[in-house]
C-alpha cells in the first residue's frame, strides 16, 4: 500500500462518524477533496497524504507522533502546518484571532512547497463548502462559525490568498482569489 492509500484508510478510520459542521455529509469528503485540489499541482504521495490527514489531529484526536511514526516526519510536518493550537480550556470564539494570526505566520514562514500546496487545498475546499450557502444567505453564513465577523473573516482569507500567491498560476489558486473577491466584495 503506498502513503497516500494508507493516509486515506486512516483518514477514514480517524473520521468515521463525524460530519461537516453545517451539513450533514461525511466528513471524510472534505480531506478528500482537499486532497483531489491538491492533486491538480502536484503528484507528489506525501502531500497528498498530509491532505488526507490535515484534521486528522486537530479534529480526531490523533497526536502528531503517531501521524510521524506511521507516514514518516514529512507528512507529520505538513498536517502539522495546518493544524491550529485550540486552546480547549478557552471559548474558540475567543482565541479566533491568535489562532489564525500563528497559522498564519507558519505558512508565511514555510520552506516546503507543500505545505502552501496543502493550504491551497484545504482553503478552496472550505471556500467551496461555503459559496453555495453565502449565496443564499449572505453574511449570515457567518453566524454558524466561531467567528462571526465577516470582516474577520475577509481579512483571513485575503491574507492566505496573498500568501499563496505563488500558486498563482494553478486554477485552484484562481478559483480560491474569485470565492475571495465574490464573498468579501463589499467587505472592508
Amino acid at each position: 500500500m503506498t502513503v497516500f492509500d494508507e493516509a486515506i484508510c486512516f483518514a477514514a478510520a480517524a473520521h468515521q462518524g463525524q460530519q461537516r459542521k453545517r451539513n450533514p455529509s461525511p466528513y471524510i469528503l472534505h480531506p478528500m477533496e482537499a486532497a483531489v485540489i491538491c492533486g491538480t499541482i502536484s503528484s507528489d504521495p506525501e502531500i497528498l497524504a498530509a491532505a488526507m490527514l490535515h484534521d486528522t489531529v486537530e479534529d480526531s484526536g490523533v497526536r502528531f507522533e503517531e501521524l510521524e511514526a506511521r507516514f514518516g516526519p514529512r507528512v507529520a510536518a505538513l498536517v502539522a502546518s495546518e493544524t491550529e493550537n485550540k486552546r480547549p480550556k478557552l471559548p474558540p470564539a475567543e482565541t479566533w484571532r491568535l489562532r489564525k494570526e500563528e497559522s498564519l505566520e507558519t505558512l508565511a514562514q514555510a520552506r516546503d512547497p507543500g505545505v502552501k500546496i496543502l493550504w491551497l487545498g484545504d482553503k478552496l475546499a472550505n471556500l467551496r463548502s461555503i459559496y453555495p450557502d453565502w449565496r443564499k444567505r449572505g453574511d449570515e453564513v457567518w453566524k454558524a462559525f466561531n467567528q462571526k465577523d465577516p470582516a474577520q473573516q475577509a481579512w483571513y482569507y485575503r491574507r492566505i490568498r496573498d500568501l499563496l500567491r505563488g500558486l498563482r498560476n494553478t486554477t485552484a489558486w484562481q478559483e480560491l482569489d474569485f470565492y475571495v473577491r465574490e464573498i468579501f466584495a463589499e467587505v472592508p
